[in-house]
């Protein structure tokens, strides 16, 4: 048995939403998924610790590109949480009896298809499952180039992994879609909720938290330890984490790109073109860090503010611009 609609993807969650909505009659791409739930952002939020560390968020929470897809297509999901992991079995085989294919959110670390040295306790991964054969169940991951096999009993640890995010056993199947094609005002819509976040008159959220977390990198003592690790987080925080900052860019890119000609407005072509090069300032910002990190260059915290704060600058003037050219 094969899944017709897996595709690799960059992300989990926009991802398996893409292939999930195509499966039920609605092609659509990654890119579009992930920009018409304006799922673009930034976060610096320091009330919120990992290992000690502020979390720092490149992208809206998780849930939010299913919830955010469903909204703009008029769709219908079922969500259902379980207590135990023999129900949400249960309830697992007897949807997959039906037929359907079902979305779940899982722990990373419990996937044993997943190479030893890439499994780490994250436990808002989603995937498809699209049927069962014997104790394995069919699985559709967009992190693979292929369909791959999970065994039962692995399956419901990942399910239902304890820590924060606990998916609980979480399932969502797609009851209906009430909007059958992408229209153009969709797609604008989007693109203004996406500047909005990024613009928001916020300390901690979009350019002003990227500035916001430039002033924390600036005052950072160079020749402290813990400055080490605060910069080797944020990166990790970019580039491990999902897609992180430079990829999350590239992804939205792709978006404009296949915007400009479903919406007719070619001018969005050239932000692509210009959310490209922000992405790959990212990346030198993530490649100068990790030289720091590494030891390989002197840590200099204030080069680091710099950059951020470029970024800041470079993200703010181009959601701008994008507000006023789709406006």
């Amino acid at each position: 048995m094969t899944f017709a609609h897996h595709r690799h993807a960059a992300h989990c969650e926009s991802g398996v939403v893409a292939n999930l909505i195509s499966h039920h009659g609605v092609p659509i791409s990654e890119a579009m998924a992930f920009g018409l739930s304006a799922a673009l952002s930034f976060a610096y939020l320091p009330f919120i610790k990992l290992s000690g560390l502020p979390l720092i968020a490149y992208r809206q929470p998780p849930g939010s590109i299913i919830k955010g897809l469903a909204k703009v297509l008029a769709a219908e999901f079922r969500f259902e949480t379980f207590r135990t992991p023999v129900a949400g079995q249960a309830r697992l085989d007897e949807l997959l009896a039906q037929g359907r294919v079902v979305g779940l959110q899982t722990s990373v670390y419990w996937l044993p298809y997943f190479p030893e040295d890439m499994r780490f306790h994250f436990n808002a991964h989603n995937l498809l499952v699209y049927g069962k054969e014997g104790n394995d169940y069919l699985i559709s991951d967009p992190v693979g180039e292929q369909t791959v096999r999970c065994d039962a009993e692995s399956l419901s640890r990942a399910r239902f992994a304890k820590g924060m995010l606990a998916p609980n056993g979480l399932l969502y199947t797609v009851k209906k879609l009430g909007a059958p094609t992408i229209t153009p005002h969709a797609v604008r819509k989007a693109i203004l909720k996406s500047c909005r976040t990024m613009l928001a008159p916020i300390p901690i959220i979009g350019v002003r938290g990227i500035r916001m977390l430039a002033g924390k990198v600036a005052r950072l003592d160079p020749a402290a330890h813990t400055s080490s690790l605060y910069v080797g987080h944020i990166v990790r925080m970019q580039e491990e984490i999902g897609t992180g900052g430079a990829g999350f860019r590239f992804l939205y890119a792709a978006f404009l790109q296949e915007a400009s000609e479903l919406a007719g407005m070619t001018v969005l072509a050239g932000f692509s073109e210009r959310l490209m090069f922000i992405g790959d300032s990212w990346r030198e910002f993530a490649l100068a860090t990790a030289r720091m990190v590494k030891g390989r260059d002197a840590m200099d915290p204030p080069k680091l503010a710099d950059m951020l704060g470029s970024l800041s600058g470079q993200e703010e003037v181009f959601f701008r611009d994008l507000k006023k050219a789709v406006a």
